[in-house]
């Protein structure tokens, strides 16, 4: 398995990766199926030739299993923040160390960006393995947000977490 940044090329596999995603997790995520299915691929190219963010992958023989998102913060008063966002393993990959290793990638490029001080992320208070994950990687929870998004006529509760990247 090879763990890197997703790549312009990669933009097609991505889509339908992250279309499989939405299917399979609409808990996890807050767009839909429904509003990114007509996305473009161009889309996906324009994002992974920006600079403004970094969209890892893990490819087994070249196949998608596992992406995560790192969006450092822009705006003066919160660039010593970064996000991480749309993360996601296809289920044959859970259990393997997947998710692991692309979140320590993730955490290693806020690291090397010299203004980040902590990273943040949202996950589904109910989602105990991808909560278990985060801790072991030194992230603590901060907030939960009742009813933080409605699927399927469905509230989902969100739990917030913070990782600092001093201590």
């Amino acid at each position: 398995m090879e763990i890197r940044r997703v790549q312009v090329e990669d933009a097609k596999q991505y889509r339908a990766f992250r279309l499989e995603a939405l299917k399979n997790a609409s808990q996890a995520f807050g767009a839909s199926y429904e509003e990114e299915m007509n996305d473009s691929i161009d889309k996906h190219k324009s994002r992974f030739s920006s600079e403004d963010s970094f969209t890892f992958g893990a490819f087994n023989q070249e196949k998608l299993i596992g992406v995560v998102t790192l969006v450092p913060n822009k705006l003066i008063k919160i660039q010593h923040k970064a996000n991480i966002l749309a993360m996601y393993v296809t289920p044959s990959q859970r259990g393997e160390g997947v998710g692991a290793q692309l979140m320590e990638k993730a955490i290693e490029q806020a690291k090397r960006l010299p203004s980040i001080e902590q990273v943040l992320l949202t996950v589904v208070e109910s989602n105990l393995p991808a909560k278990k994950l985060y801790s072991s990687l030194g992230f603590v929870p901060f907030g939960l947000e009742k009813n933080a998004m409605k699927v399927n006529g469905e509230y989902v509760d969100e739990e917030y977490m913070v990782l600092f990247l001093g201590e």
